[in-house]
């Protein structure tokens, strides 16, 4: 029997990020992949074993012969039995896939960065309002594991005040999209890597006040780094730091130190599990949740994309605040340290 409850899911873009969400979308309990979109014949048979990343989640060669197979996102828009869209295109096409997208009746889960530009964004959030249909950009971060202990700290105050925390994630400049070096469509390396820990600030503080930021950059090079403060009424400092370093082996790596007034929460992903250095002079290790993160992410949108129900764990207007924050850091990075007040009104 038909599952009425069961959401048909279309994958637009079979690189590194449509090759994560494919594997992390047959492990999703409501939703089915129901079509993926792609412009490469190989990658429509379902072979994506050459596709590569940032993380050790190497392309597979995938079972598609049950899925339908479109060349153009169009094709897949039109199809009356797709329920929602799973936008993993290069970000300089987000704008205009999403719009279609929920103009087209569909629920849009588009990868992060959400846009460009705050103006994108906003042209995103009002025709998902006029649609009346569900957008939510995948800021996996939120539903990390590793992140899970400091979202709960601040949540609850169980820690009490935080006081200072550092957000680090740094790799090599990636190899595969050569939009990604091109500051017209893809950001930059502090852009398109670091929107994640910026997102974080988002979640846990709100909007900061004023950032101050110094750092460099040489896209040619594979060099895009910045170490940025976002000024906060209530938390002393907030530091997010950063971005491509070459070669071509430098490691990818993510990182945070929460320091609160009951003591330190840090993680790191090279090697070091989440911990709890109490003030009392105590270190343990801190239970998190087994899930893994994309699964996590993508089994939410599929439960608001059912009841279309707005994303409040992840909302729009919260990814466009950070696309927003972010570019101010990269614009604030040319000013070498001087605090430059933070005005978004979206």
């Amino acid at each position: 029997m038909l599952d009425l409850q069961l959401m048909r899911i279309a994958v637009a873009g079979l690189g590194f990020m449509g090759s994560t969400h494919l594997q992390a979308w047959a492990n999703v309990a409501g939703a089915t992949l129901h079509a993926v979109v792609s412009d490469s014949p190989v990658k429509l048979s379902g072979d994506l074993s050459a596709i590569q990343g940032n993380l050790d989640r190497p392309g597979q060669k995938l079972d598609f012969s049950g899925v339908r197979k479109y060349r153009r996102l169009e094709e897949a828009l039109a199809d009356p039995e797709v329920d929602a869209v799973d936008l993993c295109l290069p970000t300089y096409l987000h704008e205009s896939a999403a719009v279609a997208a929920l103009r087209a009746g569909k629920h849009v889960l588009v990868e992060k960065p959400m846009a460009l530009d705050e103006a994108s964004c906003a042209r995103m959030i009002a025709a998902a309002r006029e649609a009346n249909r569900v957008l939510m950009t995948a800021q996996v971060l939120r539903f990390w594991a590793d992140y899970q202990p400091l979202i709960e700290a601040r949540r609850s105050g169980s820690l009490g005040a935080a006081r200072a925390v550092l957000f680090r994630r740094r790799c090599a400049a990636p190899a595969w999209g050569k939009w990604l070096h091109d500051a017209e469509k893809g950001g930059g390396g502090v852009f398109d890597l670091l929107i994640h820990d910026v997102d974080m600030c988002v979640h846990l503080f709100g909007k900061p006040e004023a950032v101050s930021a110094t750092g460099t950059e040489d896209l040619p090079a594979g060099i895009d780094i910045v170490t940025a403060q976002l000024h906060y009424r209530d938390v002393p400092s907030v530091t997010v730091t950063g971005g491509w370093h070459h070669p071509a082996a430098y490691p990818f790596s993510m990182e945070y130190t929460a320091a609160f007034d009951l003591g330190t929460l840090e993680f790191s992903s090279a090697g070091r599990p989440v911990t709890l250095y109490a003030h009392t002079g105590e270190a343990k290790a801190v239970d998190k949740p087994e899930r893994d993160g994309f699964e996590a992410e993508l089994e939410y949108f599929a439960a608001c994309a059912r009841d279309n129900r707005a994303p409040e764990g992840c909302s729009p207007e919260e990814s466009a605040a950070a696309v927003a924050i972010t570019r101010l850091l990269v614009a604030a990075r040319a000013r070498n340290g001087e605090k430059v007040a933070f005005e978004f009104e979206g």
